[in-house]
Parts: C-alpha cells; sequence; structure tokens
C-alpha cells in the first residue's frame, strides 16, 4: 500500500478548515483508516469542528469493539457527531460549527466508506473514474430532481450548501459504500477544494499518469485546484492499496 496525503489553504481562504488522518497500519479493529474532513462555521469554529470529529473519530475506532467495518465507522460517527453538537451548545463562538467526513478502509480487496456531507471518495482505474460517495448538497438534490443539469452544478450559486453534517441535528443519516477493488485501483478522498475546482476528467488524466509517482499526482492535483482559482481550502488524499503487491509478483 502506498498513499500520499496534503492540504492547502487554497487562494481565498485566511484559514484552513480542512483536516485529515491517514494510516496504513491498524486503528483498533480496522487494518488502516482515511478520514477527510471539513469543517464549517464561524471565526475558528469549522477548524475545530473538523480537527475534532476526526480526533475524536481515530480515538473511539482505536477503541471500537465491534468487528465489521460498518458497524465500527457507523458506532463511531454517531458517537462523535453527538460530542460535536455537543461542543457547540456549551460554547456560543461555536454555535453552527459542523463538519463534514468521509472515512474508509480497505480489508482485503474490498473498500469500506462512509460519508457525510459533500467531501468525496472517488475510485480511478485504467477503465474509468467513479465517484462512490454521493454529495449531500442542495445542488445534488437538484441535480437528481432534473432542475439543474449536472454539467451546470459547479457553478451554480447554491453549490456550497450541503443538506447533510455532523454538528447539525442530534442524529446523523450516514451512507455507508463498499466495493469490490480491482488490483491498479487507486483512491482519491477530497474536500470540495479540488472537486468543484478540477473536473473528473482532469482528476483521472493526472492520476493514471503512469510517469509520476503517487506523491507528485497529489501535488499536481493540489496545483490544478489553485491555478483554476483556489476558491476553498483543498484536501487530497490518494491511496494506492496494492501497489507493493504488485511490485512483488
Amino acid at each position: 500500500m502506498k498513499t500520499f496525503s496534503m492540504t492547502h489553504i487554497g487562494q481565498r481562504r485566511e484559514m484552513n478548515q480542512d483536516y485529515m488522518f491517514t494510516s496504513e497500519t491498524a486503528v483498533g479493529n480496522l487494518p488502516n483508516l482515511f478520514l477527510v474532513a471539513d469543517g464549517m462555521g464561524g471565526h475558528a469554529a469549522g477548524d475545530y469542528a473538523s480537527r475534532f470529529t476526526v480526533e475524536k473519530l481515530v480515538e473511539l475506532i482505536g477503541k471500537s469493539g465491534e468487528n465489521e467495518p460498518v458497524a465500527i465507522m457507523k458506532s463511531a460517527v454517531s458517537m462523535t457527531n453527538s460530542l460535536l453538537l455537543t461542543e457547540a451548545q456549551a460554547d456560543p463562538s461555536k454555535n453552527g460549527m459542523g463538519t463534514t467526513i468521509v472515512a474508509a478502509t480497505v480489508i482485503g480487496n474490498t473498500l469500506y466508506a462512509a460519508n457525510v456531507g459533500d467531501s468525496r471518495l472517488y475510485v480511478i482505474n485504467q477503465e474509468n473514474i467513479t465517484q462512490i460517495t454521493r454529495d449531500h448538497s442542495l445542488v445534488e438534490e437538484m441535480v437528481r430532481l432534473g432542475e439543474v443539469r449536472k454539467e451546470d452544478a459547479k457553478d451554480h450559486p447554491d453549490k456550497n450548501i450541503i443538506t447533510r453534517a455532523l454538528g447539525a441535528e442530534r442524529t446523523v443519516d450516514i451512507d455507508f459504500f463498499d466495493l469490490k477493488l480491482e488490483p491498479d485501483s487507486t483512491i482519491l478522498m477530497c474536500s470540495d477544494g479540488l472537486s468543484n475546482m478540477v473536473e473528473d476528467s482532469k482528476l483521472e488524466e493526472i492520476i493514471l499518469d503512469q510517469t509520476e509517482e503517487l506523491p507528485k499526482k497529489g501535488e499536481k492535483l493540489l496545483k490544478e485546484a489553485n491555478q483554476n482559482g483556489g476558491k476553498d481550502n483543498i484536501a487530497v488524499i490518494l491511496v494506492e492499496p496494492f501497489t507493493n503487491e504488485v511490485e512483488k509478483c
């Protein structure tokens, strides 16, 4: 397994409210763990929300007595949501804060992911790029209802309004996904600072470039987002789950 992770403040923001975690080794009963959170809220509140969420998830997953990956993630995300809401209610400066979360682990040849909000997880292989998670956003709902065309969604004035977040309500609705990975699969996890700034076709082109190593590909993704305007913080995690196994064959 090879991984790359980096976050960048972007060109327009004064504070980085994205936060990440990567571990190629076990966290509790999960053999590896990858997290991206994109915080929101007033001054410093979004930064606090994303950091608190990631750190609390790592702690809770590490202590979980569950064995099934979905059960582990569901319990940890639900508990973190309650704790984040309690934090917000206890401090007026943090009122209204929240965060997206996308979490993933690879067990054998299967990817397990959990998602709340509009941070994304893609899987890229030689055939195509596939967005695995589904955005919980107002514009995505409008696309599903046929009110907005998919190609117009990126530029829609309401594209930053999300319909689900951690810290918004006492209970949180979490989407779960599992997917059999191919030997050449690459996983991309990112905040909307990347996906709103770079077309999926360009993401695919950069990641499938066989002349570049994984860190260079990650740096190119960040550079592309910034060159296209860098309107938001950018978080990127790249995972090649089977690289070492392929190289040994």
